[in-house]
């Protein structure tokens, strides 16, 4: 085996970018393993890990090297992985489609298309401010997709952008659908009447193809950030786009979608809806139902719940909630039948999330059937991962969160960090049920559930023959419109064994039911919608 690692400094190239070219120079005969990555702690860690650098080699990697780890056959195999990877860099830094104008500036593209009204900026968070603000000069609205930008800045940016009458969605703000027009990690749902407000990325995604899956609509969903709606922003562009909605002709119900706010941001956020006659649909995952009181206000604990009584107040329909969309009994049967696989000291639940929200969803609902769970992103303090490597007893971890996508990919555009945890994960004997989402839709993986289905069988294969078996949970937040298509997804997924469920929620309650053994059977009620 020759191992080469290529230190180049001050080489810059984003981590999509480089995400692509590692698939590829991955795939050829000859290579064991190879990353071109930036020289984050995060890509060290991963690579050191893999065998791909040393520990002399990291000692001198800096954020600024873009870092190449190549594990070969031979010295020709190397000398072959380092042409394809220096042709596609070049490649990217020269290459121009044929009636394309591409610009290197922002002043460059304003010039370009005078008329255009909104930016979508994904860069280093330390070089966000300075672009935006160009935006908002130019009277540009903006959907920020950078993090590691400061709440400072957050707080100007927003404040200048609604003297101007502006949007600034974000920073880390993923998805938005504008005027039918889907932004950053957004799914193809149908134009309607629904209106969305959302501090959640896949939370908003979650509830807008719930939404279209119960064949009503979406009439504009705005993403805020998730720190939007904490005590030092204010939630400044939650309200600005409350306000918008109950102008908009076209809406007919307002949604809004949020982790916890702060008590003085929840208080204006129910004061600014008070001033509309329209239904309105709160799901504030954590939050306390009695808070809600006032009249015309539906709450719901669960984003799936939150998208159903959404549409049915549309169609003029009772709102109702789905503990389970099959009946107790197929459930019940399913459950047991899985249980039966499991053997004694295989104790506990691990998630792999590659959505924020939907993690933080989850650890909600098993809370209530399994207890408290450990996180990279807790709902209490003392429940914080002493090290993210390695679970404690039911751990819940979005992989998505900051310290996983640092220099490299979103999980849910590269799905190898977590086909590799999910290897990890299986390996452990305490290990029962892995629980995972598949989220698609514009800029998410081609391809999801194939690759998470490849590792599902290697795995399997290898319980095999140990003489042991893991239960797969999972759930899809898509659309039959989606590029990868819900149902093929769906049905590569089936094919591997993993049990998929309607949504999040009730993907969390299989998952936690049969890691306690089905206890909560007994006690379970639930409507089918």
């Amino acid at each position: 085996m020759i191992r080469k690692t290529i230190i180049k400094e001050n080489a810059y190239f984003d981590s999509v970018t480089l995400m692509l070219i590692s698939s590829r120079v991955t795939g050829m005969s000859g290579v064991l393993n190879a990353a071109v990555m930036m020289g984050t702690n995060q890509n060290k860690d991963l690579m050191l890990d893999s065998g791909l650098i040393t520990e002399e080699d990291a000692q001198k990697i800096t954020p600024n090297h873009m870092v190449i780890g190549i594990l070969a056959d031979n010295e020709h195999t190397v000398e072959e992985v380092l042409q394809g990877i220096n042709d596609e860099l070049t490649k990217k830094n020269t290459s121009k489609s044929d009636g394309e104008k591409r610009v290197k500036t922002q002043e460059e593209a304003i010039k370009a298309q005078p008329d255009s009204n909104f930016a979508i900026i994904s860069i280093p968070g330390r070089f966000a401010k300075r672009e935006v603000l160009k935006a908002i000069e130019n009277n540009i609205h903006v959907l920020l997709f950078s993090d590691n930008v400061s709440i400072e800045d957050e707080i100007e940016l927003k404040e200048k952008a609604l003297e101007k009458g502006l949007l600034m969605m974000g920073p880390d703000c993923g998805t938005a659908i504008i005027n039918g027009v889907s932004l950053g990690f957004a799914n193809v749902v149908r134009q309607g009447s629904i209106g969305i407000v959302a501090a959640a990325g896949t939370g908003l995604q979650e509830v807008s193809t719930i939404i279209d899956r119960r064949g009503e609509g979406v009439s504009q969903a705005i993403g805020t950030g998730g720190r939007d709606i904490k005590e030092a922003v204010g939630g400044k562009m939650m309200l600005a786009g409350i306000e918008a909605l109950k102008e908009d002709a076209n809406t007919k119900v307002i949604l809004i979608v949020s982790k916890p706010a702060a008590l003085g941001v929840t208080e204006k956020i129910y004061e600014s809806l008070k001033g509309t006659s329209k239904p309105k649909v709160m799901c504030i995952l954590g939050g306390e139902a009695q808070q809600i009181k006032a009249k015309g206000f539906y709450f719901t604990e669960t984003l799936e719940d939150a998208g159903t009584v959404a549409a049915l107040l549309v169609k003029g329909k009772e709102p109702t909630m789905t503990y389970f969309s099959e009946t107790k009994e197929a459930i019940s049967s399913l459950i047991l039948k899985e249980i039966e696989k499991l053997r004694p000291e295989q104790k506990y639940l691990r998630g792999l999330y590659g959505g924020g929200t939907l993690t933080y969803e989850t650890l909600l609902i098993i809370r209530d059937i399994l207890g408290d769970a450990y996180s990279n992103t807790p709902l209490r303090k003392e429940l914080h991962l002493p090290d993210v490597k390695h679970s404690v007893g039911h751990t819940i971890l979005d992989m998505g969160d900051d310290y996983f996508t640092n220099g490299r990919p979103h999980p849910m555009i590269d799905t190898r960090l977590r086909t590799e945890r999910i290897k990890e994960e299986a390996s452990k004997n305490e290990t029962a049920v892995i629980l995972l989402d598949c989220v698609i839709g514009y800029g998410a993986h081609e391809n999801p559930a194939a690759s998470l289905a490849k590792t599902i069988n290697e795995v399997k294969e290898k319980l095999l023959k140990e003489g042991r078996q893991i239960v797969f949970v999972a759930s899809i937040c898509g659309t039959e419109r989606d590029p990868q298509v819900r149902s093929e997804q769906e049905k590569k997924l089936r094919e591997a064994g993993v049990i998929v469920m309607e949504s999040n929620a009730q993907a969390a309650r299989m998952a936690a039911i049969i890691t306690e053994r089905g206890k909560s059977l007994d006690n379970l009620s639930w409507e089918v919608n």
